[in-house]
């Protein structure tokens, strides 16, 4: 495959070398397994417990699934067609950057290896049941664009990409600091969740063409573009309508409420998803939707920080 021209490189902001490398991790996503981790952790640092090891193999092995899943999505959607030297959110390592395909699908599989063996690690110190989880977590990863029926061709992306990566990976990462799961984890981990699968369908809202020509059925294209923004601003509205609730009710502290200084960025997706229709224009509310999950994550963590050394109730 040829080189790109510099207008196209510079149009796509992409670098030779090592950022080819790094565009294939999609690092705007990781957002959707570090938070999480993060989260998760500080619930157990609440309620006293918080071993460093545990916390670092947790947030490494959950980044390198989330890693290998881009991989495999860019493998498999570039032997299905879906990907070529002009599509716009993907890491163009394979179609772009002349990258061997089977370089990069087995580069997946070494990602989850390597989480395996933190995985290892993590069963020894907490409970083996944590490996039946994170096989099926890999599992879900490989089959969301890999297999006969890829979960992203379906309308139900979203969910499992919130509720794995937003509900049962908090409450794995509390689980492993505590070794108890409690009902409160898994409702606070409910706007995280959303969020993450919001990431999702902003990336949905993106390709809705794209993917509608190659037989796709994703949630945005049933329930059309305006109708998927409507959608987008309201799970985003829940969460934080979610996290003032908790707060009322003393699941989280009151400093939790610094939450909402997220709200800017998510408006800001909202808004530019609206007056942008091309694929190159939606960019920044995609990046804009990852980002509030980041910062919103940040926030939580943060506020559970602040309650550990300064208790504060309503």
């Amino acid at each position: 495959m040829g080189p790109k021209s510099e207008q196209e490189t510079n149009h796509l902001n992409e670098k030779p070398g090592l950022h080819v490398w790094w565009r294939l991790l999609r690092p705007h996503t990781l957002t959707a397994s570090f938070i999480p981790v993060i989260v998760g952790t500080m619930l157990a640092i609440l309620d006293g417990e918080f071993h460093l090891l545990l916390f670092l193999a947790m947030l490494i092995a959950a980044m390198l699934i989330q890693a290998a899943t881009n991989m495999f999505n860019e493998y498999y959607d570039y032997k299905r067609g879906l990907d070529n030297e002009k599509s716009v959110g993907i890491g163009g390592t394979i179609v772009r950057d002349g990258v061997k395909p089977i370089v990069v699908k087995r580069l997946g599989f070494l990602f989850f290896f390597l989480a395996i063996l933190l995985g290892v690690y993590i069963c020894l110190t907490s409970s083996w049941w944590i490996a039946v989880i994170g096989l099926i977590s890999m599992l879900i990863g490989y089959l969301y664009t890999g297999g006969p029926i890829p979960i992203a061709y379906t309308p139900f992306g979203e969910l499992f990409s919130g509720g794995l990566m937003g509900t049962v990976m908090i409450s794995i990462s509390y689980y492993i600091q505590t070794l108890q799961i409690t009902m409160e984890v898994i409702i606070i981990s409910a706007p995280i969740a959303i969020f993450i699968g919001c990431i999702l369908l902003s990336n949905n809202i993106r390709d809705l063409d794209g993917d509608k020509e190659n037989g796709r059925k994703t949630l945005a294209i049933l329930v059309g573009r305006d109708r998927a923004i409507t959608l987008l601003k309201w799970l985003m509205l829940i969460s934080y309508l979610l996290t003032l609730v908790y707060v009322a009710v003393g699941l989280l502290p009151i400093y939790s409420v610094i939450s909402l200084l997220s709200i800017s960025k998510a408006k800001y997706a909202v808004d530019t998803f609206r007056k942008n229709n091309t694929n190159v224009g939606m960019i920044p509310a995609m990046a804009a939707t990852a980002k509030t999950n980041t910062i919103y994550g940040a926030l939580i963590s943060l506020s559970l920080i602040i309650h550990v050394i300064y208790p504060l109730s309503l």
